[in-house]
């Protein structure tokens, strides 16, 4: 299959995330691309997720879909439909090799950060640590995670005002942007550029203690830690006047200069905070959460 042909390629796609499939869904809508089979997942046992359920409601009545946590009894299948292409996007398994060895333009793996740095499983760690560049790649599916080469990358800055919305929707144009790109450089059998393993960095899931704010940073840096956290549902804590909140939105306020302590409470108007930081107050939508 050429750049010209106008056969449609059969995809096999891997996904887990409501969101990657909205993005997937969209793409190929718009490339005329109907996916020969979906596969999803409620994922491995140290990390259940009911994505999958979503997936499957927002998927077209025709899709076939198959629900599976092991890849590889998804092989006889997949051999049986002779795919052009295996794409996957936020998939937490590894493909084994005779998987990968069937579709005839290979597999490709769709990752929301500029490769290779920030490889693995969190590409929101790019939000938490405050990096300037958002990125999405496009690379040749390999034996370790994030690794092969690179058929397409995208960066854009990050957003002024960085929110969950906001950052979504640059993350959503840099994967279409990937997708258009690479995929058809996959399916013209271009080989991609291998990665450079000196400049990569890995992006480890947060751990219990990353999702706890410290007061005492600046606002800034807290508006960027909560939008990381809160991605894909709230998980940013912090404590206010003694008790723990779960911090569902988090604003750095301009004109927030005061000399009280970090984690002073300013004001309170319902569920609406003004809390002091290190530099700066934050405007805070939170919600208690009951201590036992």
């Amino acid at each position: 299959m050429d750049r010209g042909s106008t056969e449609q390629p059969r995809i096999v796609v891997y996904c887990v995330e409501p969101f990657a499939y909205r993005l997937l869904r969209t793409w190929a809508d718009g490339c005329g691309y109907p996916f020969a089979l979906l596969v999803t997942s409620p994922g491995p046992k140290r990390a259940r997720s009911t994505g999958y359920r979503e997936i499957i409601a927002a998927a077209p009545p025709e899709q076939d879909i198959l629900v599976t946590t092991d890849m590889r009894r998804t092989a006889p299948l997949i051999a049986a439909l002779s795919p052009d292409v295996i794409l996957s996007f936020t998939l937490p398994f590894r493909l084994p090799p005779e998987i990968l060895a069937l579709p005839r333009h290979g597999a490709v793996n769709l990752h929301p950060a500029p490769l290779p740095a920030y490889r693995g499983p969190n590409p929101a760690r790019i939000v938490y640590n405050g990096e300037p560049m958002l990125g999405a790649t496009l690379h040749r599916t390999a034996a370790e995670y994030d690794t092969g080469p690179i058929l397409s990358r995208h960066l854009a800055p990050v957003p002024d005002d960085v929110s969950p919305d906001s950052i979504r929707a640059v993350w959503a144009n840099l994967i279409l942007k990937a997708l258009d790109e690479g995929f058809a450089r996959a399916l013209a059998d271009e080989p991609g550029e291998p990665q450079d393993d000196a400049q990569a960095s890995y992006a480890a899931s947060f751990a219990p203690e990353e999702t706890w704010l410290d007061w005492a940073l600046p606002a800034t840096t807290l508006q960027y830690r909560a939008t990381a956290l809160n991605l894909q549902a709230p998980q940013a804590k912090a404590r206010i006047n003694g008790a723990t909140y779960l911090i569902e939105r988090l604003q750095a306020l301009p004109d927030g200069s005061s000399p009280q302590p970090p984690g002073t409470l300013l004001d309170n108007a319902g569920s609406t905070l003004i809390v002091q930081t290190g530099h700066g107050a934050v405007r805070v939508a939170a919600t208690k959460i009951a201590e036992s």
